[in-house]
């Protein structure tokens, strides 16, 4: 996990090469707010919530988003999201599922769960570019949180 003090953002991804590509799309809709990322669940629920490894981050501004993706080691992204949504501290941070999966269960959980945004990553490189930066420019910069 990389871990910048006052991230903005936490990219939750286990594969690499969708890891970099989502970090690319943000870097190339010039976004510059503090990224950082995760390769599970379960790291993914310390950083938030400044546990673990993480316990010095329990000072730090939070997060204005989150993107998740669904199929994750350790603890799914499913998971993940029932556990933000139980948590005051964490029931109105905007979630973005970013996932391969297009199965309607998966879209019809994740909204159930309280998911802001379900995003399909597209199979074609520009197209996945241009999604993720469009997603990266409404969360943090038109969208006005309720606190």
């Amino acid at each position: 996990m990389t871990c910048p003090a006052a991230a903005d953002v936490l990219l939750v991804e286990d594969d690499p090469a969708d890891l970099e590509l989502t970090l690319r799309a943000l870097r190339n809709a010039r976004l510059v707010n503090a990224v950082a990322t995760a390769a599970d669940g379960v790291e993914a629920l310390d950083f938030v919530f400044g546990t673990g490894p993480y316990a010095a981050r329990a000072e730090a501004p939070p997060l204005r988003v989150v993107f998740l993706d669904l199929k994750l080691p350790r603890m799914s992204g499913l998971e993940v999201l029932a556990r933000l949504r139980a948590d005051p501290r964490t029931k109105e941070l905007p979630v973005v599922v970013l996932t391969s999966s297009a199965e309607g269960l998966d879209i019809a959980r994740a909204y159930d769960l309280g998911a802001n945004s379900y995003l399909v990553k597209p199979v074609e490189f520009e197209r996945f570019i241009e999604a993720v930066g469009q997603a990266g420019l409404y969360w943090l910069l038109l969208n006005r949180p309720p606190r």
